[in-house]
């Protein structure tokens, strides 16, 4: 099947089940499949003139607009809307029905008791953090690490570093993207927690769902076990 992958987590999902995309996007980091542009801006006029069999997009990474180009040509698309880490299996599962593979789909475990909270920046100037409904959120509160900030406040809030401050965090946790965090930061990034220890992880693992998911699960809670601090939650089992 000639498929179309624009978004990087369903590219790395793909290739891993041997279903190579004859291409992607230049943000899927896989050197040996010809690009068509971002997620955010794709060339819907190359990716059509592939005559491709499937294009797979989400609603989060990519545009409405492109997507009604691409039906609009013609062209049959598979649309993802993953949110939450339950919604992972049956997603892969549809995915997969879609390419006309079987595959095993893990399913996560069961969710940890809280111990602890996280602050959770993504970017810098201006400052926003990971908030909720996300699946990057979903899958920190299942090891047992919500987000400070609460869902009123939306998916992906800027804020000032007075209201990073006001919040009570136990850990930062700092992904390599969207923004991509580095050792040199750390100093800032503490100060901006209120003195809670920084742990610094992968971005992909945090936000890339699919054949990722379960390492990444564990990548993360190992990282997360490293650091010890008395969670700020009552009854919660601080972190060992």
């Amino acid at each position: 099947m000639r498929v179309v992958s624009l978004v990087p987590s369903v590219t790395e999902t793909l290739v891993a089940w041997g279903v190579v995309p004859i291409a992607c996007t230049r943000f899927c980091e896989q050197p040996g499949i010809a690009t068509v542009g971002g997620t955010k801006n794709p060339d819907v006029a190359a990716v059509v003139a592939l005559e491709p069999d499937l294009v797979v997009m989400d609603e989060e990474e990519n545009r409405r607009q492109d997507y009604q180009a691409l039906v609009g040509a013609g062209v049959a698309v598979h649309v993802l809307a993953v949110r939450n880490l339950a919604d992972v299996p049956s997603h892969l599962s549809d995915l997969a029905e879609r390419v006309g593979i079987a595959v095993d789909i893990p399913v996560p475990g069961p969710t940890l008791p809280q111990r602890a909270r996280a602050l959770v920046p993504i970017w810098r100037r201006p400052w926003m953090v990971l908030g909720q409904p996300t699946y990057g959120a979903s899958v920190l509160a299942h090891l047992g690490v919500p987000v400070v900030f609460p869902d009123s406040r939306g998916a992906y809030p800027t804020v000032s570093v007075e209201e990073m401050a006001a919040q009570v965090a136990d850990v930062v946790l700092a992904p390599s993207e969207p923004y991509p965090f580095r050792e040199r930061h750390r100093a800032e990034l503490a100060e901006l927690g209120g003195g809670a220890p920084v742990v610094l992880v992968d971005g992909k693992d945090l936000f890339w769902w699919g054949v990722r998911t379960a390492p990444a699960l564990a990548r993360l809670a190992q990282q997360i076990a490293t650091v010890r601090t008395d969670a700020a939650a009552p009854g919660a089992t601080p972190i060992s």
